[in-house]
């Protein structure tokens, strides 16, 4: 069924629902649409190949004895088939005419009923003298490039890798690169590690877990720059005036969501693409779900002045993902977030956090 080249537009059946992105959240409206909707034309709109794998397990890779190519989970046509959806593969998305409900594409014009933007976000980027020499992970050919540098250690099997970043995924990465045998330096200008979502004692107990297993942590302190060596290697000079010599250096400092498509159109935007209780956006043929969505139904007077705020965890795109579908098939259903735990993948220190 899949068909990279078919324009929903050029149909003449009825406008189908199209989602725009092909991560966890775009991937999981197809699939729970497809099971309430049997015949409802959907057309799924990738950037990419649109293949579905689990992005969660990308910092967890060596804990689970995972190749990079046993991440891969199901190449995007065969998705595209398993769920019963017309995929449009490596097709950017230009603009969105809300007026006719059109999205313009690379692959030329899509006419839409209703629309799901799920378009994830960007790993952010510190501004700094030898910036290109530093790798972010966001998707599988992210890690893919990341496992393939630190294969090209050619001096030892085991590569050193400096992580910028003690956050969540940071934290994981050191976990999991330590367990892979690799030598690991974490920087971060926090006094302690997942300072914003861990109490003190939990803290320390994972900073001194993890410093168990061979992590340096240069904490109070930020990267400068990065300077290759002629033979490879990255200097990486730091605020506190240290200077680390590694293999590898990888930025895990955070996430933004990505709105400028929806901003472009008129939509509204803060921390990422507004959604009522509903999740739609400010035009009601616009839905957004998934790490490019700040939803009401998150807002909390404490955080953001109680703006809508987004919640990039696995939970709550399934949560959000199952209420707007309904919306999206006549039956208008509330997000309604409850308690959600969220699992920090540090097999050193297991932990869970509240989103």
């Amino acid at each position: 069924m899949s068909n990279p080249t078919i324009s929903a537009a050029s149909s003449t059946t009825a406008r189908p629902i199209a989602i725009v992105g092909s991560g966890l959240a775009g991937w999981t409206v197809a699939r729970e649409l497809r099971a309430v909707a049997p015949d409802a034309p959907i057309v799924v709109i990738s950037e990419g190949r649109g293949d579905f794998y689990s992005k969660p397990m990308l910092s967890n890779a060596f804990a689970l004895n995972k190749s990079v190519d046993a991440l891969m989970g199901v190449p995007g046509p065969a998705q595209a088939d398993k769920v019963g959806v017309q995929l449009m593969a490596n097709t950017q998305v230009l603009s969105i005419d809300t007026a006719t409900n059109t999205l313009h594409t690379s692959a030329g014009e899509v006419a839409y009923a209703k629309l799901v933007l799920a378009i994830g976000a960007d790993p952010i980027r510190l501004s700094m003298p030898g910036d290109e020499h530093v790798l972010s992970v966001n998707n599988w050919d992210d890690y893919a490039a990341f496992r393939l540098a630190l294969d090209a250690v050619i001096h030892s099997e085991r590569a050193s890798v400096l992580i910028m970043g003690a956050g969540l995924i940071g934290s994981e990465f050191a976990n999991d690169l330590s367990t892979g045998g690799h030598k690991v330096h974490v920087v971060d200008p926090g006094e302690r590690p997942l300072a914003n979502l861990l109490a003190v004692e939990q803290s320390h107990g994972l900073q001194q877990a993890l410093s168990a297993l061979g992590v340096q942590f240069h904490l109070g302190t930020t990267a400068q720059s990065v300077q290759a060596t002629p033979q490879g290697a990255k200097r990486v000079t730091l605020a506190n005036g240290q200077v680390v010599q590694v293999d590898v250096v990888l930025s895990a400092v955070g996430l933004r969501a990505r709105g400028a498509l929806a901003q472009a159109a008129g939509l509204a935007v803060g921390r990422g693409i507004h959604v009522n209780e509903l999740g739609q956006t400010s035009n009601p043929h616009v839905f957004a779900v998934g790490d490019c969505a700040a939803y009401a139904s998150a807002a909390k007077p404490e955080l953001f002045g109680g703006a809508p705020r987004g919640l990039p965890f696995v939970a709550p795109i399934m949560t959000a993902a199952k209420a707007m579908v309904k919306t999206l098939t006549g039956v208008p259903t509330p997000i309604v977030f409850g308690p959600m735990a969220v699992r920090v993948k540090t097999p050193a220190f297991p932990l869970s956090v509240q989103a």
